[in-house]
């Protein structure tokens, strides 16, 4: 449901969550990087989308890395500039819970953005928000960082990543999962009570500005190294240390670190407190979980091999590492689906399906809820089992199972072995 009306009093949204997204031209609100396209997704608080909003925007300025957010200058013309949208933009976020994934990133983008122009929103509203990447710790532990990391583990579908829509479609999802999972959890009450005691927009009328969509439908190709990077272990460390990493892994997407780049890193580095010392030891740190997710399944192929050194080389790490890390795994692979496992369960393990079964969903979990298991809806490392209706399913779910080493079994075993 779209809603553009053409005059508005108060908040769009006053007591809902407004997932957002934001597609840039690089990692530097504070300097010369600029948001390109914006997406906000607005739910209720049962978790249904009750009002869906983008456009792209045009930067006044080049849109810096093409090949990852896919959008063409060709798009950009007749898009609005971002003071022409601030109006409309504070409106539909004032009152709302602001909920993106890696909030910080887009708070910071929004923020820098509404300096520049004349309307102001409180800094505390963007960055006080919900964060669905700091939440996976909580729903998804053992999952990675990445929103097609989370997205994986409950097998949503995340097609055209690096645009703003579908990226915050699929956080908003990813966020009603979560609901899900802690319905009563008072947390959501009171983002909402305390958003909506915040409306920060004027009352006064406004003309809401033409939202202008972008023309290409195909996201561009995913690189091998967003593909290796949605591999990696869970990071348990502190928050600002996953904040720096979080644009580590943007950076290093091309495995080429701009002097821009570098610029930005340097001063979310700042931002968060993190001195030199600290960030080369979160390098090493985050090449060995690299390593780590090259080596997964006992294979490293050439390509692997090429971009562990290209990011060894940006990263500054030891050569007598790389070496390592080129010679074998830094530890014993996993056990991977369909290697002699322990299937075995015991009450209460935690069971996942995916896929169309000859039964329902509903009647399936009912069965396996009396037979003492718990079934769950995400793949998460303490899940002991999955259930697909193909074994060799290419589910977000089922590649998930085969890298953290959970079987996936066919329905012939769920019901001979695990119900019988």
């Amino acid at each position: 449901m779209d809603i553009a009306p053409t005059t508005a009093e108060g908040s769009m949204a006053s007591g809902h969550f407004a997932v957002i997204d934001t597609e840039t031209t690089g990692l530097f609100p504070g300097g010369h990087d600029r948001i390109v396209e914006i997406a906000i997704v607005t739910m209720d608080r049962q978790g249904s989308v009750v009002e869906r909003w983008e456009t792209l925007v045009n930067p006044g300025r080049d849109l810096g890395k093409q090949s990852l957010h896919g959008i063409r200058a060709a798009d950009i013309l007749e898009a609005p500039r971002f003071a022409d949208i601030a109006d409309e933009l504070s409106w539909r976020l004032s009152g709302s819970v602001v909920v993106a994934h890696n909030l910080s990133f887009d708070a910071r983008f929004l923020l820098a953005e509404f300096g520049r122009t004349q309307v102001r929103v409180p800094e505390d509203a963007l960055h006080g928000g919900v964060c669905t990447m700091r939440l996976a710790h909580q729903y998804l532990p053992g999952a990675g960082r990445t929103l097609q990391d989370c997205c994986d583990a409950f097998g949503i579908p995340l097609e055209h990543a690096h645009s703003a829509s579908a990226d915050a479609e699929a956080a908003a999802i990813l966020l009603s999962r979560y609901m899900e999972l802690d319905h009563d959890l008072p947390l959501w009450d009171e983002h909402i009570r305390k958003a909506a005691a915040t409306n920060w927009h004027a009352g006064t009328g406004l003309t809401p500005c033409r939202p202008v969509l972008r023309t290409v439908a195909d996201s561009p190709r995913e690189h091998f190294l967003e593909r290796m990077a949605a591999r990696m272990p869970e990071f348990d460390g502190p928050v600002h240390h996953e904040e720096y990493l979080a644009v580590l892994d943007q950076a290093l997407l091309d495995r080429h670190l701009s002097a821009h780049e570098q610029a930005a890193l340097i001063d979310v580095a700042a931002m968060v407190g993190i001195g030199p010392d600290e960030a080369a030891a979160l390098h090493v740190d985050y090449f060995g979980a690299l390593t780590a997710s090259a080596w997964a399944d006992g294979i490293l192929t050439a390509e692997e091999s090429e971009d562990l050194v290209a990011v060894a080389r940006l990263l500054a790490i030891d050569p007598a590492t790389v070496t390592d890390a080129l010679d074998g795994p830094p530890s014993a692979p996993r056990t991977m689906a369909g290697e002699p496992v322990d299937r075995s369960l015991t009450a209460g393990d935690l069971v996942v399906l995916t896929g169309d079964m000859s039964r329902s969903r509903t009647e399936i979990e009912g069965l396996l809820s009396r037979a003492g298991f718990t079934p769950h809806k995400a793949v998460t490392k303490k899940v002991r089992l999955l259930v697909a209706a193909d074994p060799d399913s290419l589910s977000g779910k089922a590649r998930k199972a085969r890298d953290y080493g959970i079987p996936v079994v066919d329905e012939d075993y769920l019901w001979n072995v695990v119900l019988r």
